[in-house]
This record gives C-alpha cells, sequence and structure tokens, in this order.
C-alpha cells in the first residue's frame, strides 16, 4: 500500500511509526547477543516481534497521517540490517547454509552500486516496490520458523520445512526486485532532460530505498 494523494510526507521525527522503527533498530544488537549465546526462545521472541512491527509502522503511518521524510528512510534501513544480522548470526550457528548469506549480500552489494550514478543525476534512493516488501516480508518470516525448526520433533521438522518455503520465496523475490530496481534506474537515467528540482522518482512513495 503506498501514500495516497492527501497524505502528505512531513519532516517530523517524534512519530508513532519512527518510534516503532527506533525500537526494531534498537533490538538488533539485542537479537545479536541472544543468537550467539545460545538464548533461542528470547531470539525467536525478538524475530517475532521484528516482522510484527515491520508490518505495523507502514499501517499506523499511512491511518495516522504520519508518513514521513525519516521514517521513509528509517523503516527499510532497520529491515536490511535486520535481515543481515539475523543472516550472520544463523549462518554462525549453521542453521542456514552460507550461500544464502552470499546471496542476500551479493543482491544489496549490486544496488549499492546504483546509488552514485542516482546521485550524480540529481536522484534519491528508489522507492521500495510491492515486491521488494514482500521479500523482505517473506525472509523476516522465514528467519524464526528457521530457528523454530532446532526444536525437536513434529514442531522442529514443519517449521524447517515451512521456513525453507518462506526463505526460498524470499530469495526469489528479493533478487526479482533487484532486477526490478537496476531497470529503474536505467530508465531514470537514460531520460532527458534530467530533473533539476524535487528529482526523487514518486511512483510509489510509500518507504524509501530498495527492499
Amino acid at each position: 500500500m503506498g501514500v495516497t494523494a492527501d497524505q502528505e510526507v512531513s519532516s517530523r521525527i517524534l512519530t508513532i511509526p519512527n518510534t516503532i522503527s527506533l525500537l526494531r533498530l534498537a533490538l538488533v544488537p539485542v537479537f545479536a547477543v541472544l543468537i550467539v549465546r545460545g538464548h533461542d526462545g528470547w531470539a525467536l521472541a525478538v524475530l517475532a516481534f521484528s516482522g510484527a512491527t515491520d508490518w505495523l509502522d507502514g499501517v499506523l503511518a499511512r491511518r495516522l497521517h504520519q508518513v514521513t521524510k525519516l521514517g521513509q528512510v528509517l523503516d527499510p534501513a532497520a529491515d536490511r540490517l535486520f535481515i543481515l544480522v539475523t543472516l550472520v548470526g544463523l549462518t554462525w550457528r549453521d542453521i542456514v547454509p552460507l550461500w544464502v548469506l552470499l546471496v542476500i549480500l551479493a543482491r544489496d552489494l549490486a544496488l549499492l552500486c546504483l546509488l552514485p550514478a542516482l546521485t550524480r543525476h540529481g536522484y534519491g534512493p528508489l522507492p521500495v516496490s510491492f515486491v521488494g516488501k514482500a521479500a523482505t516480508f517473506a525472509l523476516l518470516y522465514a528467519f524464526p520458523l528457521l530457528l523454530l525448526a532446532e526444536a525437536p520433533g513434529a514442531l522442529g521438522a514443519t517449521a524447517s520445512i515451512v521456513g525453507g518455503a518462506f526463505a526460498g520465496w524470499g530469495i526469489g523475490l528479493y533478487w526479482l526486485a533487484g532486477i526490478q530496481y537496476v531497470r529503474q534506474t536505467r530508465q531514470l537515467l537514460t531520460r532527458r532532460p534530467a530533473p533539476t528540482s524535487n528529482p526523487t522518482p514518486h511512483p510509489d512513495p510509500q518507504d524509501t530505498a530498495a527492499g
């Protein structure tokens, strides 16, 4: 869901959605410590909370008319950092294979290379696409399930299957979104004349930065 025409993007800092995003950011090092020390129960709770708040802050921002410039950067930044730290922790614990971490990092590094070109042409970070947001949701829901897969018995076996499915879909959508961002960047950079005022593209101004 994007920002509707009657919803303005403000410069406010202290809003309910921004507070939720900041809380999610603050939980990143907490999760890292929990996963390293093997406190899987608490780590699972933090992951579940992160996945729920990722959806909640966007909904509240639109319904409370609290869409802000800070939130458009903060929300996807929190998502990206949580995904990275979670993948590193789960890889370190041998819960997910190393190639999963490398595949995710490769896409993010590829998109990072697009930013200098966009900046030179007067554009800001690309808005999050629906596919990019769906990929983030899938990955954030996959991680708690993969962690739960460490449990013995039928619970662990079921969580492993469902979590693996979410992870597969998430990785596929993550790269599909990346291809879309590359195509969008190419279209913007070949457009003439280059924008001189308010240059940031606005196809769907829900959250900025590729998701």
